[in-house]
């Protein structure tokens, strides 16, 4: 598992991968790489068997009472247009937060231009908290569904899930939660969160390979499926099935991820959410200490000690967010992001929504020589900008 650069980009895909998940994409290939759930062959049964010990993970990992109520998607991003396009109806309210990722606005924006959704945006503070009493305000008669994510992917901030669940649930208005970057290190738990629907990636917290993800859906929500074809099961009805997963899961699933998603959230399990979550928000405090002394940063998020994710989001007075990127890779071998990152939302709150902004996002390998040799690299370009 050799690290030919510092990698600070797991915001968008963890990296590098415990070797059991990519052990096991190569074995599911080599011996079952047949079409689960289509038929009853040995090859077949055991593609079948990988993946319902993945949805198994998952339920264990998220406090879902059963598995099948976890359909499996290609993506968060496909996930949650399932449960949106596939709960809201049309002249339906719908309320989610201002730091919101664009696979949250764009679907709901989309709903609201052909639907005729309406849409309340929360205000946030800087640092991206939402009022709790501001939601409760914001519900309606008509309110069909609140949207939060549960950590900015810009910001890193955390939002109280539990109180806004609890809230959700005394006025009868199901919660969907975007766990893009919180799921696999920050702890989740449905039932005692409220959760009505949960999405999630395979490719980040949960260590697992891209093309992977899922939704949980409360055994008492019903959606309208997103996809419709083959399945396996109940062939002979002209509409989707039933039962679930299968009524949401249309096509071939991608087993080889899926069993390497396994293996991921094996390893999450097996370490420990909030071992994680402690690790990382150790080194993220180092990161914040050594950026906070460089002159012309500006960090974004949460405050030093205070609880966050991962992520440290920062600009340098008087230089383009794109240029020290591209100079920390190629002069420096440190790999991180630039820009808007998907959520023109979260930069209007963060006040960088005409600069953009760098983000470097830590992951469970990252270790604290890394972190110092990001520091470092960071103050030499500034003190170069200052010059």
């Amino acid at each position: 598992m050799t690290k030919p650069v510092l990698y600070f980009d797991n915001a968008a895909s963890s990296w590098p991968k415990p070797p059991e998940v990519g052990e096991a994409m190569l074995r599911s290939i080599h011996e079952h790489a047949a079409n689960p759930g289509r038929g009853s062959h040995r090859m077949a049964v055991q593609a079948s068997r990988v993946i319902f010990e993945t949805r198994k993970q998952a339920a264990k990992l998220f406090g879902i009472k059963n598995p099948n109520d976890i359909a499996f998607s290609s993506s968060t991003t496909e996930a949650l247009n399932l449960a949106i396009k596939g709960l809201v109806k049309e002249g339906e309210h719908v309320i989610c937060t201002g730091v919101e990722h664009n696979s949250v606005r764009r679907p709901l924006e989309f709903l609201k231009r052909t639907q005729k959704v309406q849409l309340t945006y929360l205000e946030t503070d800087s640092s991206g908290m939402i009022n709790i009493d501001q939601l409760k305000d914001c519900i309606r008669k008509e309110t069909a569904l609140v949207v939060v994510n549960h950590s900015s992917n810009l910001l890193g901030s955390i939002l109280p899930l539990e109180d806004i669940g609890q809230l959700c649930r005394e006025h009868g208005v199901p919660l969907l939660v975007d766990a893009a970057q919180s799921a696999g290190t920050v702890p989740i738990h449905v039932e005692r969160f409220g959760i009505d629907l949960l999405a999630f990636p395979g490719h980040k917290g949960l260590l697992g390979p891209q093309g992977t993800g899922g939704l949980y859906i409360h055994p008492r929500i019903e959606l309208e499926p997103y996809l419709h074809g083959g399945t396996g099961s109940q062939s002979e009805a002209i509409d989707q099935p039933t039962v679930r997963p299968d009524r949401y899961e249309a096509g071939t699933p991608n087993t080889p991820g899926l069993a390497g998603l396994n293996e991921g959230l094996k390893f999450v399990l097996k370490t420990g959410v909030e071992n994680i979550h402690a690790k990382e928000w150790k080194q993220t405090q180092r990161i914040m200490e050594g950026l906070e002394s460089i002159r012309g940063i500006r960090l974004l998020g949460p405050a030093l000690g205070k609880d966050r994710t991962g992520i440290v989001s920062f600009v340098l007075a008087g230089m383009d967010a794109s240029e020290i990127a591209f100079i920390l890779d190629q002069h420096y071998g440190i790999a991180v992001r630039a820009g808007y990152h998907c959520t023109p939302l979260a930069h209007a709150t963060a006040g960088t929504a005409q600069t953009g902004a760098v983000r470097t996002s830590l992951g469970y390998y990252t270790s604290d020589d890394e972190v110092d040799a990001l520091v470092e690299a960071v103050a030499e370009i500034a003190e170069s900008a200052i010059l």
